[in-house]
């Protein structure tokens, strides 16, 4: 079986746009569960719906790959999953390891969703020795120092950061030049890597005050539809339409 170092994805030299990149995940994981539930065949409209995108936008992306669908039936789904897992590159095994085997690089090194989508953990990493020799979901942690070592003897060209972010943008350093071209980083900083290393950045606060802005936003909607409409219009903010310009955007300098 060929390894991650040898076979890199071809997407970028087909000229598929990233955007379109981003949602093959999602389309595969509807596929899925389609044929894991022997469903043969799923219409655009459907399979749309269910990976959270517009019919259009998917016919679109789809075009990129040569996939077409006919017209009545709509798409074979064990094909689709075949030709969206090879355009990623899950047919093939990539090798990867993590580093930091706190709570967070444990739970991920526990996670089975790996295997059955291509990707093998070649081996667990953390800095502290009185981890090292410790068995996390049946693979032994090794030390830091071996890291050089783990990534030549296993091929590895993907690395997933988990440790405190102190520490990450020296792991990062030690990954790329050990030949590391593509980093997951779960550590709360930003990492400056050279051209040709891709980093995919995973914060969970960013995404969790993402979502309290939303629920802020819809309270306040909410008590709005609550307020007598005279009241609102005294209580409305600035930025609000009586303060806009004729183009309905806020004046430079709001009147006195």
């Amino acid at each position: 079986m060929a390894t991650g170092r040898n076979h890199r994805p071809a997407t970028r030299s087909r000229g598929i746009p990233e955007a379109t990149v981003a949602r093959l995940p999602l389309y595969l994981r509807a596929l899925t569960a389609l044929s894991e539930r022997s469903v043969p065949t799923v219409s655009s409209e459907e399979l749309a719906s269910a990976a959270g995108v517009n019919s259009a936008k998917l016919r679109k992306d789809f075009s990129y790959l040569g996939s077409y669908g006919t017209r009545g039936v709509g798409y074979d789904v064990e094909y689709l999953v075949y030709q969206i897992s090879r355009e990623l590159g899950l047919t093939q095994d990539w090798p990867v390891v993590i580093v930091g085997i706190g709570n967070l690089g444990a739970a991920l090194a526990n996670y089975g969703g790996f295997a059955s989508r291509g990707f093998r953990v070649a081996a667990l990493i953390d800095a502290d020795p009185a981890l090292s020799g410790r068995q996390v979901a049946g693979i032994e942690v090794r030390h830091v120092d071996e890291l050089e070592s783990i990534i030549d003897t296993n091929g590895v060209s993907i690395g997933v950061i988990t440790t405190p972010g102190g520490a990450a943008q020296q792991v990062c350093d030690r990954l790329v030049a050990a030949g590391v071209t593509s980093i997951l980083n779960f550590a709360p900083t930003v990492l400056s890597v050279p051209d040709g290393v891709d980093v995919r950045k995973v914060d969970l606060s960013i995404e969790l005050q993402i979502l309290a802005f939303h629920e802020q936003r819809k309270a306040a909607e909410a008590l709005a539809q609550e307020v007598p409409e005279p009241l609102a219009a005294e209580a409305a903010p600035a930025g609000s339409g009586r303060d806009q310009g004729p183009d309905g955007d806020i004046p430079a300098v709001m009147p006195a």
